[in-house]
């Protein structure tokens, strides 16, 4: 049997794995998986997650943004960020949602009045 997505259901379509390097704009149609070093601005039309290894000097703009890594910068999730128990974020979160997990650290400001929106919408 084969598995099919429904139409606009994009799925985790891009991994940058541990020890890469990047420099500048990304932007992603569907999920993106951090897990190396990025400087710059990220945008992700569904899930960003940056796992533990992740290390990131970034903007972010995205629908979900999942934090386990370091994250220096502004987090932009127009449904909800969630911040794990190893997560380090310095900056200015927006979102409707937040959850922080015991031993998350997040310094910085926090926004919870507006729903933003992703550029496009």
């Amino acid at each position: 049997m084969k598995n099919k997505k429904n139409k606009g259901e994009a799925g985790l379509n891009t991994i940058i794995g541990k020890g890469s390097i990047i420099e500048g704009t990304i932007q992603v149609e569907g999920e993106i998986r951090i897990e190396g070093t990025i400087k710059g601005k990220i945008s992700s039309t569904e899930t960003l997650t940056v796992g533990n290894g992740g290390v990131l000097e970034a903007d972010l703009d995205t629908k979900v943004a999942v934090i386990g890594g370091n994250v220096t910068g502004n987090v932009v999730a127009t449904e909800k960020i969630e911040l794990q128990s190893k997560a380090v974020v310095e900056g200015e979160i927006t979102t409707k949602n937040l959850i922080v997990e015991e031993g998350a650290i997040f310094q910085g400001k926090c926004n919870m009045k507006d729903t933003p929106q992703l550029p496009g919408e």
